[in-house]
């Protein structure tokens, strides 16, 4: 909804009004004065989620970075280190295949904890503090374009930008993602044993397909600085990153990530599928250009005969598929399968090599990136796919309980509509007391 007002004095205003759909909010506000009238759009986007909803905030070269949760339940053991063991994952300086920025990235929780470390259902506001800012490497960026940066589209839509860094564009914003996924993989923990684990599949045309996706662990994934669990792949990766860092240029490659032991039923089906919610949200992280879930683009090679995750019922009754091409997800929804995700990078886009680009009046120019960066961005991004997986799990898991479980199935005597067939009996809430067609 929005209303024009045009003034016989010549003052424009444009107001459009607040759009708040569980998941977006938008803000515009405009003043032009004169014939001309000029209106400014800003969309917010600075928050994600519906119940499990987290703002974050902070450049990277300002006084910090951090994050407000807001919808966390209650009575969940939380402490500060449990914050800091995926922050230590995600901070620069690790290796030498990493930049060298130097933060140490300690975490500050300022609100929603009891004394006794229990979460209290109130926002949880988690702050970062920056310290090994070098502001005047940025000095020349200030006057041109850094090719296929944000910088160039940050001024087209703000008319203004934080230039050190790249502001809000900088990785550093991650910060806050990273911290506020710690408490929903608790959550997700407590509830079903769910596990969200990421490792890097390739680097440029170096990669790996040996890697159990049931029984990889942390700890392989940790033993060396490309976080890669399949050993012999992790040293030709790192060879190729080396290469590239002493040129000066970048590379990209492919994170993949799995969720292991997620409920079933999770999720919506049409716009709001759970594997669209997954690809917004790993697509939302800095350099990310591609996604796919399952067997992704490479099922369209398969038959439907092929494809197909056939049903089966295993030792403990209970329903499985004998494959997982679907990635754990079909109809938008969890099929209790481990969810299979590959996210894609593209070269980190600031680079110590000369390049052709436009000054900020439009003039054609030359320069060399400064500061300092990733020659790759996938042994960070791991930690980073890996707490955008486990923020949308997190919000879709209470969102199941608010819509489908106010009511649970086993606490009903009889519902003829129930697809299973079952007769389901119980204590609680009586078939009676629910209204139903």
């Amino acid at each position: 909804m929005s209303r024009r007002v045009n003034p016989s004095n010549g003052l424009a205003l444009t107001l459009v009004a607040t759009l708040a759909l569980w998941s977006s909010e938008t803000y515009a506000f405009g003043v032009g004065m004169g014939a001309k009238s000029t209106t400014t759009t800003m969309g917010m986007g600075n928050s994600f989620g519906r119940l499990f909803r987290i703002s974050t905030w902070g450049e990277s070269h300002g006084g910090g970075v951090g994050v407000n949760l807001d919808g966390c339940p209650p009575k969940i053991p939380l402490t500060a280190q449990d914050i800091q063991v995926e922050l230590d994952r995600r901070k620069p300086g690790q290796s030498r295949i990493t930049t060298p920025r130097n933060e140490d990235d300690q975490v500050e929780i300022l609100s929603g904890l009891s004394p006794e470390g229990l979460t209290l259902g109130t926002p949880i506001a988690m702050l970062v503090r920056n310290k090994d800012q070098r502001s005047q490497d940025y000095d020349t960026m200030s006057m041109a374009y850094r090719p296929s940066h944000a910088d160039a589209t940050y001024d087209a839509k703000y008319g203004i930008r934080a230039v050190a860094g790249g502001g809000r564009s900088s990785a550093r914003e991650t910060i806050g993602r990273v911290a506020a996924a710690a408490v929903a993989r608790k959550l997700l923990s407590l509830y079903s044993g769910c596990e969200v684990l990421g490792y890097v599949k390739a680097v440029q045309d170096v990669g790996t397909e040996d890697v159990d996706l049931e029984t990889f662990t942390r700890e392989q994934v940790e033993a060396n600085i490309v976080r890669c669990p399949d050993e012999e792949a992790a040293e030709r990766m790192i060879e190729r990153i080396d290469k590239i860092r002493r040129t000066g240029d970048s590379i990209g490659g492919v994170v993949e990530c799995v969720a292991r032991n997620v409920p079933s039923g999770l999720g919506s089906p049409v716009f709001d599928k759970l594997e669209a919610e997954l690809a917004k949200a790993c697509m939302s992280l800095p350099a990310s250009k591609g996604f796919e879930i399952g067997s992704g683009f490479a099922g369209t090679l398969l038959s439907g005969k092929t494809h197909n995750d056939e049903f089966y019922v295993d030792e403990e009754g209970q329903t499985r598929t004998r494959t997982n091409r679907s990635g754990g997800v079909q109809g938008g929804i969890s099929n209790g399968e481990t969810i299979v995700v590959r996210v894609a990078f593209k070269p980190t886009s600031t680079i110590g090599q000369l390049q052709n680009t436009v000054t900020r009046g439009g003039e054609e120019t030359t320069m060399r990136g400064k500061g300092r960066h990733d020659p790759c961005v996938l042994p960070r991004a791991a930690p980073m796919v890996e707490a955008m997986v486990a923020l949308v799990l997190a919000d879709v898991l209470m969102q199941q309980k608010a819509q489908c479980e106010l009511f649970p199935a086993d606490a009903l005597e009889t519902l003829e509509t129930n697809p299973l067939g079952k007769k389901l009996s119980g204590a609680g809430v009586s078939a009676a007391s629910v209204n139903t067609p």
